[in-house]
């Protein structure tokens, strides 16, 4: 009896050992985060970032392009302006948080659960995709949660069937399952809290992997990003 209870308790310590690489991501991710500061001159996926949660909220127009120049600097000045901050044009901690900060536009609070799977599939499906189509992958997914012809969890639209065909083709190749990068969760926490860099598009593919026929015959092109193009 007493071996039996030393190996249970050995098993539960390896399978605790093995959890914390996957969900100590994404818990710090609820807490805090590394923000980088951002000023003129900066370029990179941060900067997307930056820029699109400024158009998001009418301080840019235009769009996301990664170079933090003038009107990305001068988009960071009428924000600071709005929101009474110190006026230096440069993205630091304090300015990020500010912008950052937004409601979730499902109108409950943000859930694990969703920043989990919604990071997974936007990491499979485009990783080598520019941030702005990362978010558009997240939204596509978020659009079909609010639709009443999809299941209304994120995690329920990820793992839809249809006709034993897994929606999602990470599914079946078993890549939802890969850790996600930094991009990924931010993009994931953008879409959910109502980016929309493709409107109310509900479908996407790749046309140099996937003919789409369905889809093209069906539905109405939005726009295309990276190696995506999108339809709703």
């Amino acid at each position: 009896m007493k071996l039996h209870k030393k190996s249970i308790v050995a098993l539960l310590m390896v399978f605790l050992i093995l959890s914390v690489p996957i969900t100590s991501a994404f818990a710090n991710e609820g807490q805090s985060t590394t923000y980088v500061t951002l000023k003129f001159g900066s370029r990179g996926s941060a900067v997307t970032r930056l820029q699109q949660a400024l158009i998001n909220q009418g301080y840019l127009k235009g769009s996301a392009d990664g170079i933090y120049g003038l009107k990305t600097e001068k988009a960071v000045i009428d924000f600071q302006i709005a929101k009474k901050l110190r006026i230096d044009g440069i993205a630091g901690r304090e300015t990020q948080t500010a912008l950052f900060a937004q409601p979730v536009s499902r109108g409950t609070a943000l859930r694990d659960d969703d920043l989990y799977w919604l990071a997974r599939i936007i990491h499979a499906e485009s990783e080598a995709e520019p941030y702005r189509g990362k978010v558009a992958v997240g939204s596509v997914v978020v659009n079909r949660v609010h639709s009443k012809s999809f299941p209304n969890t994120v995690k329920g639209v990820i793992f839809e069937y249809f006709e034993g065909i897994p929606q999602f083709s990470p599914v079946a190749e078993g890549t939802i399952y890969n850790t996600p990068n930094q991009d990924s969760i931010n993009a994931a926490r953008d879409a959910l809290n109502g980016v929309k860099p493709v409107g109310n598009a509900e479908y996407f593919f790749n046309p140099d992997k996937a003919a789409g026929r369905w889809i093209v015959q069906n539905k109405t092109y939005v726009t295309r990003i990276g190696d995506h193009v999108f339809y709703r």
